[in-house]
Order: C-alpha cells, then structure tokens, then sequence
C-alpha cells in the first residue's frame, strides 16, 4: 500500500521563495567576487604600464578636443595657422601653467574679476553649438591634429608660442611678439 504524503501549500510556496531568494543572492555575490576580481587584476595590469602610457581611447579623446579647437578657432587659416593653434594648445599642456591635458586645456576656464573668461573665445560662444560643421575643413583640423599630437609636427617659430588672437583684436597683452600666421598673431610668455 503507498502513503500519499500531503504538503501544505503555503509551505511548499514559502521554502520556494526562499530557495529562490537564496540562489538570488548567491548569484549576486558570485558576480560581485568576479567583477572584484577582474577590477584588482586591470588595475594589477595597470601599474605594469610604462610612465606616460596613454591608452587609445585617451588618444582618441584628447585628439578630439584638438580637433575641435583647430576647427573653431583657424579652420579657414593656412596649414601653418591651423598647426599654430594646436602648437600653443600642445605648449600649454607642457608648460605647466595650464591644465595638463589637452582637453583641459581647450576647455579650461578662468574668472577675472568676475566674468568667466575661457583659453579659447569658441567655447565661451554658443554659436559653435548651433554652426553646421563644414566636413572638408573638419577633416583638414582632423588631419592637422594627427600630424601635431600624434606625429610631433612643429613649426619651430612658434616652440615658446602660448597665446595668440585675430588680427582684427587688440587685447594690449604686454607679451613677446613672435609672429603672425594668416590671420592670428602668436605670442610667447612673459620674459
């Protein structure tokens, strides 16, 4: 004879929640030990990386903003007034008296007196935001970028350059002139 064997319902409902809690939480902490575990082992590889390593990505960001810069600030200039703005970024970052990135260096704001004043006039502007971007000059900034950030083009006139403006301005900077290209004046530090 077989014994049919009654389970409460409620129970059988309570103890399969509970598994499924249990398995739940497992799972959740099984997931956190390998994320840990991955995290302890690129921040390991990390420290394996020669001084000054910059990853792709990092290249490709700062390249990026240098791009920006160039095409808002010289995108109708020559070649060479193109490779003059992104010369003074560039020098800026090395200087040490500027943010010490090239993106924080396009970026970098300053309050005189009260008014936010930032490195380069296109940021501070909201047309940039709205301006169609003409794709042949973008490529030419773009390529110009490259060619200064990734291949260490220079012209060698403007080595100390770290400020310019338009020659339709005058800002009254006491600073050494250094010389004119297209439509920009460059000038180095204070002596």
């Amino acid at each position: 004879m077989k014994t049919k064997i009654h389970q409460n319902p409620t129970v059988v409902k309570w103890s399969s929640r509970a598994l499924n809690a249990i398995g739940l939480v497992l799972v959740i902490a099984a997931v956190f030990a390998v994320s840990n575990f991955k995290l302890s082992q690129l921040r390991q590889d990390n420290r394996d990386l020669p001084a000054g390593y910059v990853s792709a990505a990092e290249n490709i960001k700062q390249l990026d903003c240098l791009t920006r810069n160039i095409y808002w600030e010289a995108a109708s200039e020559p070649f060479e007034g193109k490779v003059g703005v992104a010369q003074v970024t560039l020098n800026r970052v090395e200087s040490g008296k500027f943010a010490p990135t090239v993106c924080g260096v396009v970026y970098q704001k300053n309050v005189f007196y009260e008014k936010v004043v930032c490195q380069f006039s296109w940021f501070c502007e909201t047309n940039h935001k709205i301006r169609p971007i003409h794709k042949p000059l973008w490529k030419e900034s773009e390529d110009v970028a490259k060619k200064v950030l990734l291949e260490g083009f220079r012209l060698p006139s403007l080595e100390n350059a770290l400020f310019y403006h338009a020659d339709y301005v005058s800002p009254g900077w006491k600073l050494p002139r250094i010389e004119k290209i297209g439509r920009h004046i460059f000038y180095g530090d204070k002596a």
